[in-house]
């Protein structure tokens, strides 16, 4: 049978939606239940959320014969990932009162909070868009939130490719006043059908992410996006982009038909042709994608089915013009610049080293406190980095001293610069307890984890070196362990399949080298690969790089 005759459940649950709004007005009435419809909890994650339960409660809850204990993620719509101090004084405030407390920087420069209750969401909702915030496309089978290089001081033109991602975001948002209706009460307008020529009433076979890198750092991980662009600038002008396509890092345990890839090269194009671009390779996808298995609906496999040649010439034919061939360029980095920095402007800016992306105070280490004392000054934005980190950003010269006190009394400074260069190039996703799909701990963990990966690393004299450690509670890549030098893939709990041979600058993926090892098999593995690492490598050669040179190769 035909995909186009085979729909999937939640293909149909779209074209039914009229607009995305399905009946979640009544499922968010529904006092009886804190879970909404099953139609509508497909539907909820156009508009930035998505339905969970507390797992580790669910077996009390299952034995009192009570409902799991449901609650909402919701996601932030922030391009480029720059708020504003005031923003964040009134994030800080809806996270207390409405969530956990916790405010999660996620791996696409954006917050997103959890454990809103239902009868809380509305509110959530409504007291973001009084801080002109929303959340419509943060999740969905639409194009989610626009990554860009984060930091000011990578070019003299941040601010222009910055816009850029604004404008990307803006012009392939879905045309439905659905979301307003919904959690703002908006009158519904007296006409019923709203054209929306991109998403139509079926949106996309599934996500669609991009991201803008601006070389020689590739802070984005430009290459694990549906659509990577590289910013070509020659002589201090944008020029315009490479275009690679085709990124993801989603798989399934035992299915050989799903699989992580990088983007493919589809060529370069002028800045002035980006745009019309961008958008018919997002219509290619949307008219050839498979809506019929989800498991093989990302870009990935729609290029790979058509070939890379035939998908770039369906774009060219719709867009009237043609990639030219890609432009050189060459990364050098792929982390974010930790301390003080300035840019072109005499503005300054502090990288501050978030673990795992959780702002939160704990631990004797009050660091959700000092961010709000910082934002209070009102003398610094906040600009989310691709690694889960935040950067104080366009400080005045006449401000800096202010803002290093409190830095410095909140000790904030003294966690960034004490954190091992490892422990600062980790990463890993939310996983237990709050995310349906994960078999493992990951961000509770992870850090517990590198505390005794330390150890080893000086027994080794390897601790200044900078190893990219990333994990994640399943094979769905949240976290990016595909494409680190160390990635942890959960199997089940305590348990991860040891991948090795990433690169360091996220243009090789990773291979797995040892099946669902616990604890002690990861650090006895761990101490035995170094071992060798330091006997056998060539000057200059990461571990990455020599991972995949001694163990990988040709094997795999």
């Amino acid at each position: 049978m035909s995909e186009k005759n085979n729909l999937s459940g939640t293909e149909k649950i779209k074209v039914a939606s009229q607009g995305l709004r399905g009946t979640l007005k009544e499922s968010l009435k529904d006092a009886h239940t804190g879970a909404i419809r099953e139609d509508d909890q497909a539907l909820v994650k156009f508009h930035g959320m998505y339905m969970q339960d507390d797992r580790d409660r669910r077996e009390e809850r299952s034995r009192k014969k009570l409902e799991p204990l449901f609650s909402f993620m919701i996601r932030l719509r922030l391009p480029g990932g720059f708020i504003t101090s005031d923003q964040w004084i009134g994030l800080h405030h809806v996270a207390g009162k409405y969530s956990t407390g916790t405010i999660k920087i996620t791996t696409r420069q954006t917050i997103q909070l959890h454990g809103i209750l239902k009868s809380h969401t509305k509110p959530t909702i409504s007291a973001f868009n009084t801080m002109h915030l929303d959340s419509i496309a943060a999740c969905g089978d639409v194009n989610r939130n626009v990554t860009c290089a984060s930091h000011p001081k990578e070019s003299p033109l941040h601010e222009e490719i910055y816009q850029f991602a604004r404008e990307i975001s803006a012009y392939h948002l879905p045309k439905t006043r659905g979301y307003y209706e919904v959690w703002m009460d908006a009158e519904k307008l007296v006409e019923t059908t709203e054209e929306d020529p991109l998403y139509q009433d079926r949106y996309l076979p599934r996500k669609f992410k991009i991201g803008i890198a601006i070389p020689p750092n590739n802070d984005v991980d430009v290459f694990i996006n549906d659509l990577g662009l590289i910013a070509i600038i020659e002589d201090g002008v944008l020029k315009g982009y490479n275009f690679a396509a085709g990124g993801g890092l989603g798989s399934t345990h035992g299915n050989a038909n799903t699989y992580a890839r990088l983007g493919s090269m589809l060529g370069y194009l002028p800045k002035e042709q980006a745009m019309k671009a961008i958008y018919e390779v997002i219509t290619v996808q949307r008219d050839f994608g498979n809506r019929s298995d989800r498991k093989q609906s990302r870009l990935k496999y729609t290029i790979d089915k058509m070939g890379v040649d035939a998908y770039r010439a369906e774009v060219e034919k719709r867009c009237g013009f043609s990639f030219e061939p890609a432009r050189p360029y060459a990364f050098t980095s792929r982390k974010d610049a930790y301390g003080w920095s300035q840019n072109h402007e005499g503005k300054w800016y502090y990288t501050l080293f978030v673990e795992n992306g959780r702002v939160v105070d704990e631990n004797n280490y009050p660091l959700k406190t000092g961010l709000l004392k910082i934002a209070e000054t009102g003398k610094a934005n906040f600009r989310f980095t691709c690694n889960q980190n935040l950067i104080l950003s366009d400080i005045a010269d006449a401000d800096k001293a202010v803002i290093q006190q409190l830095l410095e009394e909140h000790q904030i400074i003294k966690s960034t610069d004490s954190a091992s260069p490892m422990r600062r190039n980790s990463m890993a996703c939310v996983a237990l307890n709050t995310c349906a799909l994960a078999m493992a701990e990951a961000q509770r963990y992870l850090p517990t984890l590198i505390s005794k990966i330390e150890p080893l690393l000086q027994k080794h004299q390897l601790a200044d070196e900078d190893i990219i450690v990333r994990m994640t509670g399943c094979p769905n890549g949240c976290g990016r362990s595909p494409n680190a030098e160390i990635g942890f893939v959960g199997t089940s709990l305590g348990k991860y399949n040891l991948h090795i041979g990433g690169d360091r600058l996220g243009e090789r993926l990773n291979t797995k080298y040892k099946d669902s090892l616990d604890e002690t098999a990861i650090l006895e593995t761990l101490d035995g690969l170094f071992d060798v690492y330091v006997k056998e490598r060539n000057a200059g050669e990461t571990f990455g790089d020599f991972s995949q040179r001694k163990w990988i190769g040709d094997s795999h």
